[in-house]
């Protein structure tokens, strides 16, 4: 009966303990997302700052040249992107009108026929109803300039973050070692620490590497499609493929609906959405498995809810984070007493 009352007491602490965590990553996203980003660039780039560590070099200057040369590389780069991806944009706005008159088009038998039924059930009773002034459309360009300030602060905060985890070094890491009280659990907090960044390294530069190549497999293949700005799809492909699952469907949605706004038969609307689908498919069913290897396989079912859950509690930010977050889990799961059904359930 006591054990019984203990492992109640004891499941009732872990529910209350969940519940609380969620609620405070919910609502201290601003806080939180920052730090996390920081988090998962500090842990990419820390190779490279070990590197120039070797050379010589002070941790501090190491960190303070590679953010510098980081950031200029970064706005070199979007100087270049800037004229396609502005002259996509300007686009957009009428691809999507010519979408909306192409469905209009389509549906207007249909509103033909329940105008017609309506006018047959109201001949008796006719009513009217007062005009009403339509809302004011907000222009398209005053939300891109209002998100993009936010993106910017939010960018800086990132990399100002980040610059001071590199320039400490394995101060936290230290610490946290010195705080655990018993010398296995130390031993086990510095494996956590060592393979939990390994493996987070390692998934994030080989993504990196498969989304390249599968971008620029795509921006080929969107350019012999002849659709609208090649080069942006590839870029969008790079980056919404860091997202399991949730950014394949985007993509695919996107490019149904410019092709649909830019093509005027079924095998060129369904052309570019297709081939897009096909790459993913063999991306992820071939590419990937071989290019993670064992070390890295995540139980899909346990990625997808991940996605999901770390979307909800963080939006778009939380899903390109949550394969990350759920790698580290089964690290430390993998490692802890107690918590190996945990690591036996993420992993394949």
């Amino acid at each position: 009966m006591n054990d019984q009352s203990t492992n109640a007491r004891t499941i009732a602490v872990w529910i209350t303990a969940v519940v609380a965590a969620a609620f405070a990553l919910y609502f201290g996203s601003e806080l939180f997302v920052p730090i996390a980003f920081a988090v998962l660039l500090t842990v990419l780039f820390r190779p490279i700052i070990r590197l120039l560590e070797r050379l010589r070099m002070s941790t501090t200057l190491a960190a303070t040249l590679f953010v510098l040369v980081l950031i200029s590389a970064t706005v070199i780069a979007g100087w270049f992107l800037s004229t396609p991806i502005q002259n996509w944009m300007n686009n957009a706005s009428q691809r999507i009108s010519a979408a909306e008159e192409k469905l209009n088009r389509l549906r207007r038998p249909v509103k033909q026929m329940g105008d017609i039924m309506e006018r047959f059930q109201h001949a008796a009773q006719p009513t009217t109803s007062p005009s009403q002034t339509p809302p004011q459309a907000v222009p398209m360009q005053s939300h891109i300039f209002g998100a993009g300030g936010k993106l910017l602060a939010a960018i800086a905060e990132v990399l100002f973050l980040m610059y001071l985890l590199l320039a400490s070094g394995s101060l936290f890491t230290e610490k946290l070692i010195k705080v655990i009280p018993t010398f296995r659990d130390k031993k086990v907090a510095i494996d956590v620490v060592n393979e939990g960044e390994a493996v987070v390294a390692q998934y994030m530069w080989v993504t990196l590497l498969i989304n390249l190549g599968q971008g620029a497999l795509v921006g080929l293949v969107m350019w012999w499609l002849k659709m609208p700005g090649p080069l942006v799809w590839g870029i969008a492909t790079v980056v919404f493929e860091f997202i399991p699952y949730l950014g394949a469907a985007v993509m695919i949605v996107l490019l149904s609906v410019v092709a649909f706004a830019t093509f005027d038969t079924i095998p060129q609307i369904l052309a570019a959405p297709g081939a897009y689908l096909i790459i993913t498919n063999i991306q992820n069913n071939i590419v990937s498995p071989f290019a993670y290897g064992h070390k890295l396989q995540l139980n899909p079912v346990a990625v997808l809810v991940g996605v999901l859950l770390w979307y909800f509690l963080w939006g778009i930010p939380g899903a390109f984070l949550a394969v990350p977050i759920v790698a580290t889990i089964k690290v430390i799961a993998d490692r802890v007493e107690g918590m190996k059904a945990v690591g036996e359930f993420l992993g394949e």
